[in-house]
């Protein structure tokens, strides 16, 4: 299993010792999934941590209507989880699906915490990596969903993930916009 490329993301947030990677690295596992399946399921007791290696995931959640939301993609080099659920203890409130045939590094949360007393580069990674995913890019992105128009969203979609664009059906551009996929291919052909 190669994990040169899992290490060299890492050290993006925060340089980790190797020590730390070699420690870290006994917890990972390779796992396939095939487009369609879930890696999470909706009330499932969540451990796991996915980095994805190649493929892409969402993250979905059934709204009131019934109707699926994607709240989030994972696309090549992010890691899916349900943490606000692991750190919590609780179920799961949405699932992870496979949009893509879909290959990840997992490793169980809860073991890899284990190492921030003898690793504490492992504890300052983990900060760093939520201080940009959870606060950084996450608050933005809820005031825009507030405020902005679904056409104003289509466009920061675009700058977010340029190279996902190719990769979706319309309908889960729309579900992530929270738009109608009628309604996605109007402000598509208006920005023609």
């Amino acid at each position: 299993m190669n994990t040169y490329l899992f290490f060299q993301k890492i050290r993006t947030y925060h340089n980790i010792s190797e020590q730390a990677e070699l420690a870290w690295k006994k917890l990972l596992r390779l796992k396939e999934y095939h487009k369609g399946d879930n890696i999470l399921d909706i009330g499932q007791y969540p451990k796991k941590v996915s980095f994805v290696v190649h493929g892409l995931l969402s993250q979905n959640y059934i709204g009131d209507n019934g109707d699926v939301v994607i709240k989030y993609f994972f696309p090549e080099q992010r890691m899916a989880a349900s943490l606000g659920a692991m750190l919590a203890k609780k179920p799961s409130v949405f699932y992870i699906t496979a949009l893509e045939d879909t290959r990840v590094l997992e490793y169980d949360f809860f073991e890899w915490k284990k190492l921030f007393d003898d690793f504490p580069d492992l504890a300052l990674f983990y900060i760093a990596y939520n201080d940009l995913h959870w606060i950084i890019e996450k608050e933005p992105l809820e005031i825009t969903y507030r405020t902005e128009t679904a056409a104003k969203r289509y466009d920061d979609f675009l700058q977010k993930y340029p190279n996902l664009i190719k990769r979706l059906k319309k309908h889960h551009i729309a579900s992530y916009l929270g738009i109608t996929p009628t309604q996605l291919s109007r402000i598509f052909f208006a920005n023609k």
